[in-house]
């Protein structure tokens, strides 16, 4: 079935998700916790029939008419044109015996239900209805053939008469929907349960869909879905190459430069000028009139601009130029896949070069979960696949003594691995720059001394005469 043939659930990723869209005149459930956003997602489901200038139907039996519409104009959602059918419990309940104004027990109540549905369809002839929901039906007949069988009369009803239905579902326990799975056409589980709004489709009857959990956001203009990356969809042409650092030490250990569309990983202790190497691949890359963008996770902006001024990085022109963009990320403020999103766009819309996170234990801090390593390989491959060089920070453990690479089993995703150590030398500190790796090419093997200074990154001769640099204390060889 072609995207032509879908329609839109009102949310941009989970249309993603769902490969297009749902498709037209099925029934599809929305299964979730209190307070994991089902009701939210139906009125984006109802709001879009609106904008699509369609008639569509609300049938509640939880909250009034007038709850529905205060809920969803909080999020911005204007359901005013959307039909009613309110069969939720009314305030007088005294005045009924203790009964619903509409029914009473489960042997007179199916009736008026399915009666007053269909008077609605009639009346109001939507292209899409949401019942919220199938918990009160099934609260409200124990019977399971009773409940089949109101449960299949409705779907049925609807779908015949040209609507696209979707009802919603507190799951009381975990088997509490597993009847409704064979006659609904499409699941969607919303989880609100651990650092992130997850959703997952496991059914959808009569097409693919974006397997896994995808993180989604209730803000105040509702819901926004993030699908999950999926890295080997999305490739585009470009021109392969070496790309030099502009500093002539860098580039004769990287014989000549780094490949275009490489991961590279820059490790060192913290404060060895991980950030200021990287940003020499920038600022040659500006002047060849690309552009290049800078995730910070554990610098301000601010700081970034300030320090690499006073090392003669003019960072401050290429940032006016459009040739680099600093994007700082608060600690614990995105979940991966939003995150992915936010690269996507940057890369996508605005022909971005050159990605560097800084750094790999600030991006684990930030999309904490427990496959932030699956999610990091995974947006290291989109970039590859788009021609983007990336640039991996990542802050070793030790300032000196035991060398490690990184201390989440990264380095594997790195094409080309550079390191940044401080020495003790004489009584001294000094810093040293070597190549543990170079996927594509061969590179220097010695180390070289490392120099941070007024006039900009400076590389030395190679340290020839000392052994022992990795270990942090040399000797020097006599």
């Amino acid at each position: 079935m072609s995207d032509k043939d879908r329609i839109s659930t009102g949310l941009e990723g989970l249309d993603d998700i769902l490969n297009g869209g749902l498709i037209p005149r099925k029934a599809y459930l929305v299964q979730g916790g209190p307070g994991s956003g089902k009701s939210t997602l139906g009125f984006h489901f109802l709001r879009q029939a609106i904008d699509n200038g369609e008639n569509a139907l609300c049938v509640t039996m939880v909250e009034s008419k007038e709850s529905i519409l205060q809920n969803a104009d909080q999020f911005e959602l204007d359901l005013s044109k959307v039909a009613a059918l309110d069969l939720s419990p009314k305030d007088d309940v005294t005045g009924n015996s203790g009964q619903y104004n509409v029914f009473s027990s489960a042997e007179v109540e199916q009736g008026p239900i399915m009666e007053s549905v269909v008077e609605a369809i009639k009346e109001h002839s939507p292209s899409r209805v949401l019942f919220d929901s199938f918990t009160m039906l099934r609260l409200l007949n124990q019977d399971p053939y009773q409940m089949r069988k109101l449960t299949l009369s409705l779907v049925n009803y609807i779908t015949k008469h040209n609507a696209t239905l979707m009802m919603t579902s507190e799951s009381l326990t975990r088997t509490s929907d597993d009847d409704a799975a064979y006659w609904v056409d499409g699941i969607i589980e919303l989880e609100n349960s651990g650092d992130w709004r997850t959703l997952q489709v496991p059914k959808f009857r009569g097409s693919d869909s974006l397997s896994g959990k995808h993180s989604f956001k209730i803000t105040g203009n509702g819901i926004t879905v993030f699908p999950r990356l999926q890295p080997n969809n999305y490739s585009r042409k470009f021109t392969k190459g070496q790309m030099s650092s502009g500093i002539e030490g860098v580039d004769s250990l990287l014989h000549g430069g780094i490949e275009k569309g490489t991961t590279s990983l820059i490790i060192g202790p913290t404060g060895a000028g991980k950030t200021n190497l990287g940003l020499q691949f920038a600022k040659e890359a500006a002047s060849r009139n690309e552009r290049s963008t800078v995730y910070t996770f554990e610098e301000s902006k601010e700081l970034i601009i300030r320090r690499s001024e006073n090392i003669n990085t003019p960072i401050k022109k290429m940032i006016d130029g459009g040739y680099l963009n600093i994007v700082p990320v608060e600690p614990l403020s995105y979940s991966p896949d939003e995150f992915a999103k936010i690269v996507r766009r940057d890369v996508e819309e605005n022909d971005t070069g050159i990605v560097m996170i800084d750094a790999i234990g600030g991006y684990r801090m930030a999309v904490r979960g427990e496959d932030v390593l699956e999610r990091l390989h995974s947006l290291t491959v989109y970039l590859q696949n788009m021609g983007v060089t990336t640039l991996l920070l990542n802050e070793s453990k030790n300032v000196t003594g035991e060398f490690t690479t990184t201390n989440m089993n990264a380095s594997y995703l790195a094409d080309n691995i550079l390191f940044l150590r401080y020495l003790e030398v004489s009584g001294q500190i000094q810093k040293a720059i070597g190549v543990l790796k170079k996927r594509l090419s061969g590179f220097e093997k010695s180390i070289r001394e490392f120099k941070i200074t007024s006039e900009g990154v400076q590389v030395g001769n190679k340290l020839e005469n000392m052994r022992g640099i990795l270990s942090g204390v040399p000797e020097i060889e006599r």
